[in-house]
């Protein structure tokens, strides 16, 4: 009878001593090491790059191009020329001979505002792409919060797991003394046996739940080893129960990434607007350049020639009808006033989202105040049906009744725990406070 004890005190006192060999991770810890190796966050951060190195003037088109070239050319030409004197004159295989140099630089002095909306738009763009790189990595301090939490309550729930196999080794121990002088059945013992052994497996099984949360939060750090043991130092799971709901509501529409992309949206709406509606301006291009040439004669008088000098220039054109303009521009409003919708429609959404994860706040906290005085309820009927079944004044159905109650109320307000702190994260999230938990202790 003593053996499934034994072997999970085994696994219970080789997990410790593994434990104290390992690092603790904080939720800091945790952090940390996803910022530094998550994928999703280093391609994130590698999209931002890119916006950010695509934010130039010279991609706006404000900078002037300046162009070298090189040319060299050979010609062979061979000819009969007959005279009306009767002089006639043959040429063969003569050779000329052309090597060119020259550099010219291009300037667009003004292009209808084009080029300085490209750039502003160019820079938006900068701004949306650091934007998506912050809704990445507040969704990640999310969704790893609620990992190590989840964590937190599989090893919780263990502990109470091993606590039940204890409380039914000790009615076992109870039931096996009491049946070996003839106080018990064999029912009792037998029952007694079976709930001993259905309390064992629970606790095995919830060995794999830990082992599974400790994989996904593995994960999320991007370690190496997925299946590494990962020792949290939360023993508990506080929940910030002095949340207020205006200044949710205030930060959420101020300081919202999604609401602050769909802001910047529009004003990238705006700006291409701009740059359609720059065709309507005329266009006025520098031109300059250097040149050098040199020609080498097969034949003639002349046997070489060489030219060089700068030349200057500006350039003006102008769109007087283009078909597709006139349809392009209204477009480009339509997309600005589909970018306002949009972004008053996300507004409407989160005040909504808002106001139901506030109630499921409100909610799981009333039913984690009521949990746990039903926790110290359940602990007093345990002891009182413990000194009853001692005395032998109580069946053993009604004390496995009795354990049973004690069990449940555990599992509840460890439930009523974790559903608390993932609404009160999912809160900080849609109010753009959820990096306060990097910063926590």
């Amino acid at each position: 009878m003593i053996r499934p004890i034994t072997c999970i005190l085994l696994l219970c006192a080789f997990a410790c001593q593994e434990a104290g060999a390992q690092k603790v991770y904080t939720l800091r810890d945790c952090l940390e090491e996803g910022f530094a190796n998550n994928y999703s966050l280093r391609i994130s951060r590698n999209q931002e790059e890119i916006a950010r190195n695509n934010a130039t003037r010279a991609n706006a088109g404000q900078m002037p191009e300046v162009s070298a070239s090189l040319s060299y050319s050979l010609s062979e030409t061979s000819s009969d020329m007959k005279s009306r004197t009767g002089a006639d004159s043959h040429t063969r295989n003569l050779f000329n001979q052309w090597v060119g140099a020259g550099v010219d630089v291009n300037y667009t002095i003004f292009d209808g505002f084009n080029s300085s909306s490209n750039y502003k738009r160019l820079k938006e763009l900068e701004l949306q792409g650091a934007t998506a790189t912050r809704i990445q990595l507040e969704d990640f301090i999310a969704g790893l919060t609620a990992e190590y939490y989840n964590l937190v309550q599989q090893r919780l729930r263990l502990k109470n797991f091993l606590y039940a196999v204890k409380l039914s080794k000790e009615r076992l121990r109870i039931v096996e003394a009491r049946y070996s002088i003839g106080n018990f059945s064999r029912l009792d013992y037998l029952q007694a046996k079976v709930d001993f052994n259905a309390d064992s497996a629970n606790y095995i099984n919830q060995q794999q739940k830990v082992a599974a949360s400790q994989i996904a939060l593995n994960e999320l750090m991007a370690a190496q080893d997925v299946s590494a043991p990962v020792i949290v130092s939360d023993t508990a799971i506080n929940v910030a129960s002095r949340l207020d709901y205006n200044d949710l509501l205030a930060s959420t529409l101020a300081s919202n990434s999604s609401l602050l992309s769909a802001s910047q949206s529009i004003q990238i709406a705006e700006l291409n607007y701009k740059m359609v509606a720059s065709r309507d301006y005329p266009i006025l291009r520098l031109n300059a350049g250097y040149d050098y040439g040199m020609n080498f004669y097969g034949s003639g008088s002349t046997r070489l020639s060489q030219s060089w000098g700068a030349d200057a220039g500006l350039t003006m054109s102008f769109t007087i009808w283009d078909g597709k303009k006139k349809n392009q521009k209204r477009n480009a409003h339509i997309e600005i006033l589909n970018s306002e919708l949009a972004r008053e429609q996300l507004e409407l959404t989160l005040r909504a989202d808002l106001a139901n994860m506030w109630q499921a706040y409100l909610n799981n906290l009333r039913l984690l105040n009521l949990e746990r005085d039903n926790l110290v309820a359940a602990y007093e009927n345990y002891d009182i049906a413990k000194d009853r079944y001692m005395l032998g004044d109580l069946p053993g159905i009604d004390m496995r009744e009795a354990q049973k109650s004690l069990l449940d109320a555990q599992e509840r307000i460890l439930t009523a725990e974790y559903n608390a702190k993932i609404t009160e994260i999912s809160l900080m999230l849609i109010s753009g406070k959820v990096s306060s938990y990097f910063n926590a202790d």
